[in-house]
């Protein structure tokens, strides 16, 4: 039997032994620690363990699987919450207590709960991988869709059970493969979670991620099977703007992965998650939401696991013909359990201390993101949304400089916008989307068809008041023309009145595409309606004492989102009211 030869922390080496493949599960000591292979030669095998290892001692048991690290997918991860290797935590509560044990096994799923399942093959049909078999209700929102397992041979059905209430591992059909091999079809499935799941073929990126959070939405779109980062120092509002996101964004399923964050962080996701009336369905938002806790005092390996158990869990649902978004909180700290890892393992450090393989790690997480045909024949995608947690603010750190190698989407956090309460505090000039382009067919037909124009003059007035306020700052504001003043102006108008949103409030919180773009016609009527002022010989005074500054920052309040029609009265006042200052007919916008 092969046995432990030395123990540093997470890792574990076993000497002269050729028992253990590449990445294959393990388990360790006399407790059976869940642990993996990350290393061989002829002389050693290097073995990460993903639970504690105190206590462990040299000398104990070291016993293979034959098996990759695997996550086990089927009816019953919707609403759970899961560790970082996808033990369900309420199970382990009633286990071993608030304290995990070492080595509690436990099965990621309920086996004694039992589904009502629908089959939807019968004997002689063909079916190949990626097809459906059966599905059950999972919960009141999500149908679950269970599907012959990509590394199964397509074959034809001899025998089902009928339509009934099982269990996971109840054995519902059975199918006799090419090859003349019967194998039996339960609920639930295994797969290998460094492996991507495949897919038929990956389709455009042209659709719009709709989060209802206006700089998001307008400024820096996210696609539907894209990739953001959201970067900010301690307190800049990362979580929440995740927690925003997880609510509103019109994903059918969310999976939250709380990688390595505090453990009263988690602690407030679950109870906020538990208590939210997701506004799509009118149930609790945990009906189509799936949480990893894997909190900072909990094993560093782990951490480093949590990451590819979410993505797996998330291409699952994909390929149900369902849209993910996951939001992972924070890589930063998964990047931390590599150079963690890393340093135990002797490797050469990088760039302060990182692993050189930091990059491609990163880029093998995002790439998994995607809009695809399924092998099944529909549609699902998976977004990737990552939190980074540059210390101190320092957006030139690896782990930030190199997530923004591979995602298209940067939605840069501004410490002295959090400060002044502004929410979201996503810095409007450092922040971009490279899916602009792809998402402007999109827009023009379902929004509007000058919807783009509207945005990129919304854009530009921003980025000149950006360079106007270098001036200010330097002179002050009377060296500036009227018409420039008055730029200024309307830039607080769309920064106060349109980039930021109040979270607590019922018409602001979440703002369709069709009220944001109607507020920004209406500001920038008004942008337009000022400069023909000023060209008529008006003063900016005038013009400002007119207050529809004021009323336009009110605007996201005064007028609900089941009410659009009252943009259209708005307009029509502020062209009489520019009328009569005028003394004439004023331009619209």
């Amino acid at each position: 039997m092969d046995k432990i030869y030395s123990i540093n922390g997470p890792i574990v080496k076993v000497r002269n032994t050729k028992s253990f493949s590449m990445t294959e599960m393990v388990f360790v000591g006399n407790k059976r620690l869940i642990s993996e292979v990350i290393g061989v030669t002829s002389e050693v095998t290097t073995i990460q363990v993903y639970e504690g290892t105190t206590g462990l001692m040299p000398g104990e048991p070291v016993v293979g699987t034959g098996a990759p690290m695997s996550a086990l997918l089927g009816p019953g991860i919707i609403t759970n919450i899961f560790d970082g290797i996808e033990r369900p935590l309420r199970a382990l509560n009633e286990l071993t207590g608030a304290f995990i044990g070492d080595g509690a096994e436990v099965s990621a799923l309920d086996t004694e709960r039992k589904f009502a399942v629908t089959l939807s093959v019968k004997p002689g049909d063909r079916l190949a991988p990626g097809e459906v078999y059966c599905t059950c209700p999972e919960t009141p929102v999500v149908t679950h869709k269970c599907m012959l397992s990509p590394l199964s041979e397509p074959g034809e059905i001899v025998w089902t059970a009928g339509d009934g209430e099982y269990t996971v591992n109840d054995t519902v059909a059975r199918l006799r493969t090419d090859s003349g091999k019967e194998v039996g079809l339960t609920l639930c499935q295994k797969w290998p979670i460094r492996t991507p799941r495949p897919s038929k073929e990956r389709l455009p990126i042209d659709r719009p991620l709709v989060t209802g959070q206006r700089v998001i939405d307008t400024i820096a779109p996210i696609a539907k099977g894209g990739t953001a980062a959201i970067p900010g120092g301690f307190g800049t509002g990362k979580t929440m703007t995740q927690h925003q996101l997880a609510k509103w964004c019109d994903a059918d399923i969310i999976v939250y992965i709380g990688c390595g964050e505090r453990g009263n962080e988690m602690t407030q996701v679950l109870e906020e998650f538990s208590e939210l009336i997701d506004p799509r369905t009118g149930r609790p938002l945990t009906d189509r939401t799936v949480l990893i806790a894997n909190t900072s005092n909990m094993p560093v390996a782990a951490r480093e696991a949590s990451i590819y158990t979410g993505i797996t869990l998330a291409e699952y649902y994909r390929d149900m013909g369902y849209h993910i978004a996951i939001m992972a909180d924070s890589t930063s700290r998964w990047a931390e359990a590599l150079r963690e890892l890393s340093g135990r393992l002797e490797e050469m450090p990088a760039e302060e201390g990182f692993p050189a393989y930091l990059p491609s790690r990163i880029s093998e997480f995002y790439e998994r993101a995607g809009y695809v045909r399924t092998l099944g024949g529909s549609e699902g995608s998976v977004s990737i949304i990552g939190a980074v947690s540059p210390q101190g603010s320092d957006f030139s750190e690896p782990v930030t400089q190199n997530t923004k190698r591979f995602v298209r989407c940067f939605w840069a956090l501004d410490k002295s916008l959090a400060y002044a309460r502004h929410y979201p505090a996503i810095n409007w000039t450092t922040s971009y989307s490279e899916y602009t382009d792809d998402l402007a067919g999109y827009f023009k037909a379902n929004v509007a068809p000058d919807f783009m124009e509207v945005r990129q003059k919304i854009a530009n007035i921003l980025v000149e008041e950006n360079k106007l306020m270098e001036i200010v700052k330097l002179m002050g504001a009377d060296v500036l023309p009227d018409d420039q003043k008055m730029l200024i102006e309307t830039a607080r108008v769309v920064r106060v009145g349109f980039l930021q949103q109040n979270a607590y409030h019922k018409d602001d919180t979440y703002v369709p595409l069709q009220k944001q773009y109607s507020m920004m016609k209406l500001i920038l009527r008004f942008y337009e309606h000022s400069q023909d002022a000023l060209s008529k010989g008006i003063s900016v005074a005038a013009i400002m004492a007119g207050g529809w500054c004021d009323k336009l920052i009110k605007i996201k309040y005064d007028i609900p989102n089941d009410k659009p029609e009252m943009f259209d009265t708005y307009a029509q006042d502020m062209d009489n009211d520019f009328s009569a200052l005028t003394g004439g007919a004023a331009v619209g916008a």
